[in-house]
């Protein structure tokens, strides 16, 4: 199967709304990007349409069939008849004379083949004789048969889809002829590709849209009043029925959309309850008129059937049936090779999700997976990751905030801004002789602590850091820091208890006061001494000068 979806990685955003959508969860995810699965995938455009980051993108075959009209041959288009949805006010003339002044030949309306392959569901149901004929207009319905409804291969039409049969119709009329085919389908693509040689290129009516803005190529609003057109019906749903003759009393003719209606039918034929019927199958809901590039860019159910309605005639256009041949068309089996997991892998898993029973399986659907237990089995298939249960990170989240919270050393209280308790903490409780949380959550912290730092912080928004605080009341003393959250409106207390510290500290001041007065009185002792010392020496000096100064006079007066 050809990569028409393709993911661009820097829009990827981890929402996994893709996977919430995707009908048969073809999408892995891994390293927080989101991959289409090619061999699982149905190119029912789901994802591209649904994803909000515009993540997931068509391939752009423009620049293909620019090449087409450079080769020389004559390049014929087959338009989807959901055109006149798309482009409001636009016919089969007007959309014929735009294509013209890009370089196509000529332009005709896939309803042709739409014809044609009606033609050939009313001889089939005449003359065949089956038991249940499913259309195979939808290439995503085929696929889905194909890749999960294998049994119900033979029940799958056969016959070319209108795109096919049209192109074919096209080269046999021109031997050199080129087909490109328009229309708002995504699988499209994949299908021309998959059948070589039938289809050459194929556009969305986005690329067409893209390419007649470059060109400055404007529609013209006109009427057409072409009564051989009723198979112009096709592109809505119930389309194939009203352009069929439902006279076979045998059958019983419906028509269902939707990918998961599709599927609940075919499990329906698949256990056998249902007998002789013509099933008109899309994938798409409104059917072509709803397909993923209308969807995503002009979606509005009602005008468009009522553009398509109004567009039809009520005869069949003029068409000569091929031979039988001509219009088979084989579908085989398209092997996924996806191995089953045991009950004891699939619990193996759930367990390390944190789903240890069963009413821990909450099957919420945020991961994008309808149940825990299809979530264990893309995992298993590495299609998922075990980050992608929400429940499962809340709970994580939460549990390792817990823990923090409730083994850190120091204090917390969480206020909101009406200066109540939202959270509190065993150290905070300790700290203000708290018994229990519940004693205290839901009041006004003035119960406990003086909210005037509190207020503060809140009227200035600046944070208060490793303010030392006394907390009379429980005599202890405290280092705060107070931060306001202005995302949550919330403020956030952190209490260190530096009692002890305080006490210590205070010690050793006491201890330094005490040491510092002992040296001033031994300072001052010394000094006292030492000037009873000086007082003693110059009296004594004095004594033997006045002795001396005699004992000198008495040696003279000799």
């Amino acid at each position: 199967m050809s990569d028409c979806l393709t993911l661009k990685k820097s829009n990827c955003r981890n929402c996994y709304k893709c996977i919430r959508h995707c009908p048969v969860k073809s999408i892995r995810f891994s390293g927080n990007q989101a991959y289409i699965i090619s061999n699982e995938c149905i190119l029912c455009g789901h994802c591209f349409v649904v994803c909000p980051q515009n993540a997931k993108q068509i391939v752009d075959e423009t620049e293909k069939v620019r090449v087409l009209l450079k080769s020389g041959d004559p390049v014929y288009v087959s338009l989807a008849p959901s055109f006149v949805a798309n482009y409001e006010g636009a016919g089969i003339n007007s959309m014929r004379a735009a294509l013209k002044k890009l370089g196509f030949a000529d332009a005709e309306e896939t309803a042709v083949g739409a014809t044609i392959v009606k033609n050939e569901y009313e001889r089939m149901l005449r003359e065949d004789k089956r038991d249940i004929v499913i259309s195979s207009c939808c290439h995503s319905v085929n696929l889905l048969v194909q890749k999960y409804f294998p049994k119900e291969l033979p029940y799958l039409a056969n016959v070319l889809s209108p795109m096919q049969a049209h192109c074919i119709e096209l080269k046999k009329r021109d031997k050199n002829a080129k087909t490109v085919f328009i229309g708002p389908c995504v699988a499209k693509k994949d299908e021309a590709e998959y059948y070589e040689g039938i289809v050459d290129a194929v556009l969305t009516f986005d690329e067409l849209t893209r390419w007649f803005k470059e060109e400055n190529i404007e529609l013209t609003s006109e009427k057409d009043n072409n009564e051989n057109s009723r198979a112009r019906f096709f592109p809505t749903t119930g389309g194939i029925l009203k352009t069929m003759t439902q006279n076979n009393p045998e059958y019983t003719y419906m028509a269902i959309d939707g990918v998961e209606n599709c599927m609940a039918a075919l499990r329906d034929i698949e256990s056998g309850k249902i007998h002789k019927c013509f099933i008109e199958m899309s994938a798409c809901t409104g059917s072509c008129v709803g397909g993923p590039v209308m969807e995503k860019f002009h979606r509005s159910p009602v005008r468009d059937y009522v553009a398509v309605s109004n567009f039809a005639g009520n005869k069949d256009f003029n068409v000569k049936q091929p031979d039988l041949l001509e219009l088979r068309k084989t579908f085989t089996v398209i092997e996924k090779k996806l191995q089953t997991p045991s009950d004891y892998e699939i619990g193996e898993i759930l367990r390390q999700m944190g789903k240890f029973k069963p009413s821990d399986e909450l099957n919420c659907g945020s991961c994008g997976y309808n149940t825990c237990r299809e979530k264990a089995v893309a995992i298993y298939h590495g299609k998922a990751e075990i980050s992608m249960c929400l429940p499962y990170l809340k709970d994580k989240a939460e549990n390792f905030s817990d823990t923090i919270t409730r083994n850190t050393p120091n204090g917390l209280i969480v206020l909101n801004e009406k200066l109540e308790v939202q959270q509190i903490n065993k150290a905070a409780l300790k700290i203000l002789n708290i018994r229990y949380a519940s004693d205290i959550m839901g009041d006004q912290v003035v119960r406990v602590l003086d909210p005037a730092d509190f207020v503060k912080v809140l009227s200035s928004g600046r944070d208060l850091h490793n303010k030392r605080v006394y907390l009379a009341e429980y005599e202890k003393y405290v280092e705060e820091t107070i931060v306001y959250d202005k995302e949550y409106r919330l403020l956030v207390c952190i209490m260190r208890d530096v009692t002890e510290e305080e006490v210590q500290r205070e010690k050793k001041e006491s201890i330094s006061r005490q040491t510092v007065e002992i040296a001033d009185r031994v300072v001052d002792r010394q000094m006292r001494i030492v000037q009873d010392i000086a007082s003693l020496l110059g009296e004594t000096a004095a004594e033997t000068k006045i002795a001396l100064t005699k004992l000198k006079e008495s040696i003279n007066d000799e």
